[in-house]
């Protein structure tokens, strides 16, 4: 492979990518990604009956608060100026599906970000619903966090 890898200088040993040079651009990345329920939690997401108390708006201030952390837990990313989340949450046959879209103006990307709001929203999601998804067995047959991904990732020039 003759690739350079831009983690990784000439010794062999992990950088931070130097995004100096860089010019600001308006960038923006949405992800979604999915967790698996039973029909019967998902009817209690829908009427607002699980015990934790709110699911969805519960995970929606957990996404926000991942995005904003995410130079936080992944190494060498870094702290990005945040200019706007929108967390969406959708009930779906079978599934809660979430989406997160990340928005910034600076020198590097927000995938990362919309990731991690994607995927800390829906363990929010399972940590609020797991005692109503255990079987007789104390097993979760059908819970699943499932599909996380980026489906869109945009650049564009900031003109001043």
């Amino acid at each position: 492979m003759t690739e350079e890898f831009t983690h990784v200088d000439a010794e062999g040993d992990a950088q931070m990518v130097d995004v100096g040079g860089k010019a600001d651009s308006e960038r923006r990345a949405v992800a979604r990604g999915e967790i698996r329920l039973s029909s019967a939690t998902l009817d209690a997401i829908a009427d607002d009956d699980i015990g934790k108390g709110d699911v969805l708006t519960t995970a929606r201030i957990g996404a926000i608060q991942a995005v904003k952390r995410t130079w936080e837990t992944i190494p060498m990313c870094h702290q990005i100026p945040i200019t706007n989340v929108e967390v969406d949450f959708e009930l779906g046959e079978g599934v809660v599906e979430c989406t997160v879209a990340v928005e910034t103006v600076g020198k590097t990307g927000c995938e990362m970000e919309a990731l991690e709001g994607v995927t800390t929203g829906l363990n929010v999601v399972w940590d609020m619903v797991k005692a109503s998804e255990k079987d007789d067995d104390g097993g979760y047959p059908t819970a699943a966090i499932e599909d996380v991904r980026v489906v869109e990732k945009t650049k564009s020039v900031r003109r001043e």
